[in-house]
């Protein structure tokens, strides 16, 4: 099981990095030519939202991307630490309608869960992770 981890700054900026990471390694576990497109879109949308969850809370800690390659199916976990909080109740510190950032994060879990077949979310008071795996295929020998 090979494993790849990637931590940035909470900054829109460095989603195109974590994109093209995703895309990289995905390509060299196999994931199937057709599908990187998708990765790297439901890789974009899960780190802007990580970022965005870490902004709208004042957080300055890194996002968290984990690449995992393991037998059958190469998986990415994008984990923030931004605290979740009962509807209604809010966090200290935080900025902005309460209402609208809901509604991001809920179209943001949509976009994720239209590109990817297995999407896991949690998300607690020590933040969050959105869990995205894909079918790997093995490599074709090629025989002398």
């Amino acid at each position: 099981m090979a494993t790849v981890e990637l931590r940035f700054s909470a900054l829109p900026e460095h989603v195109r990095t974590a994109r093209l990471v995703a895309a990289a390694v995905a390509r060299r576990a196999g994931v199937d030519e057709a599908v990187l497109d998708e990765v790297r879109l439901a890789v974009g949308e899960a780190c802007s939202r990580a970022v965005g969850l870490h902004q709208n809370v004042g957080i300055t800690a890194p996002v968290k991307v984990v690449l995992v390659e393991e037998e059958k199916q190469f998986s990415i976990e994008v984990g923030d630490e931004a605290p979740r909080h009962a509807p209604g109740d809010r966090a200290p510190g935080a900025a902005g309608d309460p209402d609208v950032e809901a509604e991001e994060d809920e179209m943001g879990l949509a976009v994720i869960s239209g590109l990817v077949d297995d999407v896991e979310v949690t998300a607690g008071e020590h933040g969050g992770s959105i869990r995205m795996t894909w079918p790997t295929t093995p490599p074709i020998a090629v025989l002398p």
